[in-house]
């Protein structure tokens, strides 16, 4: 007899509950859907769920699954499926309205429908038409064998996130235009602005501030992009607000890499922080039906910058005296090696220290840091004002790479101080490698 516990989790995507205890094997499913953002076009739209032993790998065969699909609390759909290795697709073909049908072959026992090498599940209707949460119950019906029926059905909830894009157009306080995008991993933007005067970025998502549905959130994902040129809301951190509350720093992180004139702020709030908030709020007034996010700009400077390398397998932590970089002067720059989980520092770790401008590479050493860490010194000539990349490379040994933008100062003064604010402000957080490099 299965032992049956209850599971919740979701992820951009994908979701994969705890195992069960079925005979000895610690059974699991995986449950993704396709594409990661539902308004991505040229890419199937696909439902796939897989059951397998977390323990060998090895997918479970004949599995008949019952499978309910919820979204915002309504029953999409409720179905057997039948997978005989173990793996299910389905064909998503969405509509705007008319009622949801299921094509394809069924097999004998329980009707699941299957696939067959000539002709696919295909599911057509008002399905995948908006991003956000959708709620996956998973029943195994049956296992091993198409007749082996059981008593006890082994149960899965999967919670998976699907994205939706929205752009906006606003003015700069110059006049200009500038476009933002924003992604939501959880339910539908509203009400976005930018506040040109302040400074600031603001939105609104539903959301159900009940315990019962953050029981079932392990965060809530949001994410906004605006221009690298737009130096007005450019800045080395920045201040979340949820509802007039400030977040936790570690709920907002800078993301400079994956898109390369681009950067994006990532909101993600955890489970426990979601509680905090609501806690705070029921202090105050009632619990409202939403959730207003809010960004600002912070002129906090901060040491050490951050950055994971590119198969987050080391963290580098970096910092520069003085702060201010100016040709003819000695920097030192101060970097720490870490294990991104732990921050335990990494002793004896070779490293390449590059230094690049323009594409080129204008300075190159190699060293071990013994004790974790360690410094490298460089003098800047007045030929090389102006931005510049630090970059690690070959980290204890590895292929792990990471790097920095900053720039260099052209003479001391104010107009010194002016570039020391947007160095902070450029300084490229990854965590990954940039894409642009892997080209």
């Amino acid at each position: 007899m299965p032992t049956i516990t209850q599971a919740f989790g979701h992820g951009l995507s994908m979701d994969t509950p705890p195992p069960m205890n079925y005979q000895g094997r610690d059974i699991t499913i995986t449950a993704e859907m396709l594409p990661a953002f539902y308004d991505d076009e040229g890419i199937d739209k696909q439902i796939k769920i897989r059951a397998f032993d977390s323990k060998t790998g090895e997918n479970i065969k004949n599995v008949n699954f019952l499978i309910g699909l919820n979204y915002k609390d309504k029953m999409i759909f409720r179905n057997f499926f039948f997978a005989q290795n173990g793996d299910l697709t389905i064909k998503v073909y969405p509509s705007s309205n008319g009622e949801i049908e299921i094509t394809g072959e069924k097999e004998p026992l329980l009707g699941g429908w299957m696939n067959t090498d000539t002709k696919s599940i295909e599911v057509k209707g008002p399905i995948f038409n908006s991003g956000g949460l959708y709620h996956l119950e998973i029943a195994i019906r049956t296992i091993d064998e198409p007749d082996n029926i059981l008593d006890e059905p082994i149960k899965y909830d999967a919670y998976i996130s699907i994205g939706q894009t929205t752009y906006y157009d606003q003015k700069t306080k110059d006049g200009q235009d500038v476009k933002f995008r924003v992604r939501s991993y959880y339910d539908t933007i509203t009400n976005f602005e930018y506040n040109s005067s302040e400074n600031t970025i603001s939105f609104e998502i539903p959301f159900d501030w009940s315990e019962l549905n953050i029981s079932q959130i392990p965060y809530v994902h949001e994410e906004v992009l605006f221009p690298k040129y737009f130096t007005d809301l450019l800045a080395n951190s920045y201040i979340g607000q949820v509802n007039g509350l400030d977040l936790f720093k570690s709920s907002i992180s800078i993301d400079d890499y994956s898109v390369e004139d681009g950067r994006i702020v990532h909101f993600v709030i955890l489970q426990d922080h979601l509680r905090v908030l609501r806690d705070a709020q029921k202090k105050t007034s009632d619990l409202p039906n939403y959730m207003k996010f809010k960004l600002v700009a912070s002129d906090e400077l901060k040491f050490p910058l951050t950055a994971k390398t590119n198969n987050e397998q080391f963290q580098i932590d970096l910092s520069w005296d003085p702060q201010v970089i100016q040709p003819g002067q000695k920097t030192k720059f101060i970097f720490t090696i870490r294990d991104p989980i732990t921050l335990e520092t990494k002793r004896n770790s070779l490293y390449d220290f590059i230094i690049l401008q323009n594409g080129k590479e204008i300075h190159r050493s190699s060293g071990n840091a013994v004790i974790g860490g360690g410094f490298e010194d460089f003098t800047f000539t007045e030929e090389q004002t102006g931005p510049i990349i630090i970059r690690f490379e070959k980290i204890a040994g590895t292929s792990a790479v990471t790097q920095f933008a900053i720039i260099v100062a052209p003479e001391f003064g104010p107009l010194a101080i002016l570039i020391l604010i947007l160095t902070m402000s450029f300084i490229i957080i990854l965590r990954s490698y940039p894409k642009i490099l892997l080209k």
